[in-house]
């Protein structure tokens, strides 16, 4: 019906206001219809700070300390109080009062260079850096150095040389407090300052990425961990489900300490079902007598917690050709760096020995430093953290550890059921061609995940279908997986 005039205008009593908080701290208001649904919301928010194609963000609200994403093609009324629906003051004329939602990461992936929207790639950025800020791997302490580097050099650019004893920036916005605790401010300004000057001529953009990539190593930073009860009657929650990178664990909460019960890569997780408050994983390859029952609280939570595992492990399912390709590129061009510094090297020494007359023993002395196309830190536990992070930026900072990091939060147990991953080719996902433009690390990678035609004709997560989700309703995972290797 084509409407005209006042009639195809929202009225202004039908608009409310919705306050969105993004990655960055920025909070943006913006107004709505009572009636709208979660995709309108979205796109404003895309909108508001200029993401054209996004992919791995979602809309979320705070519940009982959990961010419950919400589903865009239901109605934003269903996630807010009833409050928000109401009337406004005819006498004062101001919106009802503003509700927030959460503007987050809802799908983690492992390298940045496949978010191409470079707005989207700067706030995925950003939400990393709060995540790592609660990282509580403490075994891991050289990780969180190496990555306050790569933060220092993104956010400020190469060191300035008047600013050596590392004022210019604050240790409560670059380390975990259990950090700032243990080391103490003085030796974080010492030694932060040292590693981010190890990185002079790093360009911005590359930096940002390797954040990215040395953040997804920790392995309570690309998560989203939700409450379980082991009975329908339990008054608190002892359990969590964890959603990882590559699948889920189960942790158990004794004595303040989560213990790893089960984890399941995706090619171990045959089906998942929900009955009400009840929530089942069945293991692949298991009798469905061996599958694992939990409950969730309310029907609610158990249709939104199925729902973000099923896109999850679909775009996880998608995404394995393009990080294929991807570690592919990486390698050329460190094979190629390390070509380039290895002649370079030995171009130096030879005119070194030429025009000073010294020998081979004395090329130990009078070479320039190696350099390392290793782009990952060594995990282990020595007593000293010589970090090798660019083949052109040598982080060779020596951590002192005098005393044992403490006791790792997680303790995995016996009962672990973790396998190797199955990385199957989807066939869904298309990636743009590499450009020539001298720098095949700087090009960008187009990720489609929602093309219609080229998913399959059983594909159970069509995004249609989560609004038939009903009581007794499963994903067959399996299926999936097999339907992905077939294409």
């Amino acid at each position: 019906m084509h409407m005209t005039g006042q009639r195809g205008r929202m009225p202004e009593q039908a608009q409310r206001s919705v306050g969105v908080i993004m990655p960055d701290g920025q909070e943006i208001c913006l107004a709505v219809g009572v009636k709208a649904y979660g995709q309108e919301l979205f796109d404003k928010a895309c909108h508001a700070v200029k993401i054209k194609d996004p992919h791995f963000f979602g809309l979320s609200v705070l519940q009982k300390n959990e961010y419950v994403y919400m589903d865009l093609d239901q109605k934003i009324s269903k996630y807010f109080p009833k409050e928000w629906k109401k009337e406004i003051s005819k006498s004062s004329g101001k919106f009802s009062p503003c509700f927030i939602t959460f503007f987050r990461v809802q799908y983690y992936v492992e390298n940045g260079r496949i978010i191409s929207d470079k707005a989207e790639r700067h706030l995925y950025y950003c939400h990393l850096k709060e995540q790592v800020l609660i990282s509580q791997c403490t075994q891991m302490e050289e990780v969180y150095f190496l990555l306050a580097a790569y933060r220092l050099q993104a956010d400020f650019g190469d060191l300035k040389k008047n600013e050596p004893d590392g004022r210019y920036f604050e240790p409560q916005a670059y380390f975990p407090q259990w950090i700032i605790a243990k080391r103490g401010i003085k030796y974080i300004l010492k030694h932060a300052p040292e590693m981010h000057e190890e990185l002079r001529g790093l360009p911005v953009k590359k930096a940002v990425l390797k954040f990215i990539k040395e953040s997804c190593l920790l392995e309570d930073v690309p998560v989203h961990c939700y409450r379980l009860q082991k009975d329908k009657k339990e008054a608190h929650s002892t359990l969590y489900l964890v959603l990882t990178l590559r699948g889920l664990q189960i942790y158990q909460e004794r004595s303040q300490v989560r213990q790893l019960l089960y984890d399941f890569p995706w090619s171990n997780v045959g089906k998942l079902t929900f009955l009400g408050k009840k929530f089942e994983i069945q293991p692949d390859g298991l009798p469905s007598a061996q599958k694992l029952v939990y409950y969730t609280g309310c029907p609610f939570r158990s249709q939104h917690l199925l729902q973000l595992l099923s896109n999850s492990h679909r775009l996880y399912l998608n995404i394995q050709p393009v990080l294929k390709e991807i570690r592919k590129m990486e390698e050329a061009e460190e094979k190629k760096c390390y070509m380039e510094s290895y002649v370079s090297d030995t171009l130096a020494m030879d005119f070194e020995l030429l025009v000073g007359g010294g020998d081979e023993s004395s090329r130990g002395s009078t070479r320039n430093k190696p350099m390392s196309c290793q782009s990952t830190v060594t995990r282990g536990s020595s007593p000293t953290s010589g970090i090798e992070p660019d083949s052109r930026h040598r982080l060779s900072v020596e951590m002192s550890v005098d005393e044992p990091f403490g006791n790792e939060t997680t303790h995995r147990t016996d009962e672990s059921c973790s396998s190797s991953i199955s990385h199957g080719s989807s066939g869904i996902v298309n990636y743009s061609q590499w450009q020539a433009d001298g720098d095949s690390l700087e090009n960008e990678v187009e990720l489609a995940v929602d093309e219609p035609q080229e998913m399959p004709v059983d594909d159970p997560l069509e995004t249609s279908q989560f609004d038939e989700f009903t009581e007794g309703d499963s994903l067959d995972f399996s299926s999936l997986e097999q339907g992905n290797m077939q294409a």
